[in-house]
């Protein structure tokens, strides 16, 4: 186990270099002109940005509304009887539930948590975990469909979403067995 560990924790200080440096080797090797491309597809992005704001401020109201008028304490409190005998821990709902629709919102839910029960509690890995390894679903649907207005999602709520719930599971029960 302990062995298995050290393999995560070297190949998790080697990923991001890697990253940095191979795509724009893999870029340099294949001829693309590297800079002028990311200038591009900096200049597309601004584009998409502007279309989707009016989407994105309504996702940020709804959810500061859910926060500020305290439905989000209520629901904890509410399925804490039902989430406790499952193992998962009550406190990592409001990632669960923020995570699919904001990503800052998660990470505030991450901030406050680490705030709450300090960084090397069980809590935090495994909120931190589920931010790692879940996406924000709504809004990239918002974002992607959006900016080619596509208007019909068909399935991909339903399969983002499930995909979500997986890994938020798997969050909870590995990192208990990893760290428990």
């Amino acid at each position: 186990m302990e062995t298995f560990r050290t393999l995560i924790e070297t190949l998790s200080l080697l990923v991001l270099p890697l990253l940095i440096v191979g795509f724009p080797l893999y870029g340099l090797l294949r001829r693309v002109p590297v800079y002028e491309a990311f200038v591009e597809g900096a200049r597309e992005g601004f584009d998409v940005a502007v279309r989707i704001i009016p989407y994105l401020v309504a996702i940020l109201f709804a959810i500061g509304m859910f926060r500020a008028s305290g439905a989000m304490d209520f629901l904890i409190e509410l399925l804490r009887p039902v989430l406790s005998p499952l193992r998962i821990p009550p406190e990592v709902l409001p990632m669960a539930i923020l995570r699919p629709l904001t990503g800052s919102g998660s990470a505030a839910v991450v901030l406050d948590l680490i705030r709450q029960y300090g960084e090397d509690s069980l809590i935090v890995k495994i909120a931190a975990v589920m931010f790692g390894s879940t996406e924000t679903t709504f809004y990239v649907l918002v974002v992607y469909f959006g900016a080619v207005n596509i208007t019909k999602t068909r399935h991909a709520v339903p399969a983002g979403l499930i995909a979500d719930v997986a890994a938020m599971l798997m969050a909870i029960y590995l990192v208990q067995w990893l760290f428990a």
